[in-house]
Order: C-alpha cells, then structure tokens, then sequence
C-alpha cells in the first residue's frame, strides 16, 4: 500500500523526492515530454568582449535540448558553430531563439497521465534498481535489476521514436557542391524515402 510506512515506502518516496522524474526524463527525447518554445535574449547578461552576443536563459521547465533553431518551424536548426551551452545560458548571435526541449512542466513530462506504459516500466525498473541495494545484499540480484532498466530504457525509448515522422540527416558539402556548380540533378527529393 502507498499509506504504509514501511522501509520499501520510505526508500520510494525518498528516490522520488530526489528527482527520480527529472532522471528518467533526461535518458531520452521523449515526445510526451517535448515542449516548443519562444526565446529572447536576457538583456540584464552583459555581452562578452567577443564570441556570441546574446544571452538566452533556459525555461524554468527545461530538463534537456533537443533542438534550437532561428526559425519557429525548425527549417534552420541551429549547430554548435551558431551558439554555445555556458554558464547555465544559451549564447549566439540570435536576438530570437526557438527551443525544442524536454520538459518537467506539470502538462509535459510531470503529467503522469500522458506516460506511455513504455517509459511507466522503465521508471518502476529504475525505482527498484535504485532502492535495491538498500534492502538486498544480493549482488546478483541488483545486477540483474540493473541489466532490466536497462532493456525497459531501451523498449521506451525505441517504442517512443516510432510515433515520429520520417528525419533525413543534413546534406553533406559534396552534395551541395554538386548542386551549386552545375553537377547532376537527378540527386533525388529530400521529401521522398524513396529519392
């Protein structure tokens, strides 16, 4: 029973207060947790010398990036030579960002009610690897804990990465090299699996 106070109840509530969520949501890119969002520039951060000029700060929900762009569709994702991660901000040369990120909002990934059964079992795995050594001496048995989370981690986030559309990598500087100076045409359609 949840009400009970025994030690098994107390090691759960104890894990779970230690950001047991947050955990299991950073181990992957989760689209029941995904949130898109707005950024402008933190103007209080004072610009460096050199290197990027604007600061951007992390909203107060964001677990991890997935992505960043300079366009609100996501067309022009944005690399590392467009910005960099420090000191708890987002600094590039862009006045507007546009975030792709994992959330711990109470309507994404705090919102137990839109976890696929998928990642539930994932976290009961890591819920019971985690308080395992505390009530087992069997190292074996926490091996074999262990080995389970992992393959639940797996199973959640293959399963979670087949509700998403078709991705193509980015053309790489052959390929548009080909294009710009009179190469073939007949390269195929980047909006085509097949060419």
């Amino acid at each position: 029973m949840l009400t009970d106070s025994v030690e098994n109840r107390r090691l759960l509530d104890k894990i779970w207060d230690e950001n047991a969520r947050d955990h299991c949501l950073e181990q992957g890119l989760w689209n029941f947790a995904t949130r898109t969002a707005e950024s402008t520039y933190d103007s209080s951060v004072s610009a460096p010398d050199f290197g990027f000029q604007y600061a951007h700060t992390r909203p107060s929900d964001w677990i991890r990036t997935i992505q960043l762009a300079g366009d609100e569709f996501f067309r022009a994702p944005l690399t590392d030579l467009d910005y960099n991660d420090e000191q708890g901000y987002i600094w590039s040369n862009y006045t507007t960002l546009y975030w792709k990120y994992i959330s711990n909002g109470t309507s994404y990934g705090y919102d137990l009610s839109n976890w696929p059964q998928s990642f539930v079992r994932y976290v009961e795995a890591y819920l019971a690897e985690m308080i395992a050594p505390r009530l087992s001496t069997s190292l074996e048995k926490t091996e074999a804990l262990m080995k389970l989370t992992h393959r639940r981690l797996m199973d959640a986030r293959s399963k979670d990465a087949l509700n998403e559309g078709a991705k193509f990598g980015p053309e790489g500087n052959w390929v548009r090299a080909r294009r710009s100076y009179g190469g073939r045409r007949d390269i195929g359609s980047r909006n085509s699996l097949t060419g």
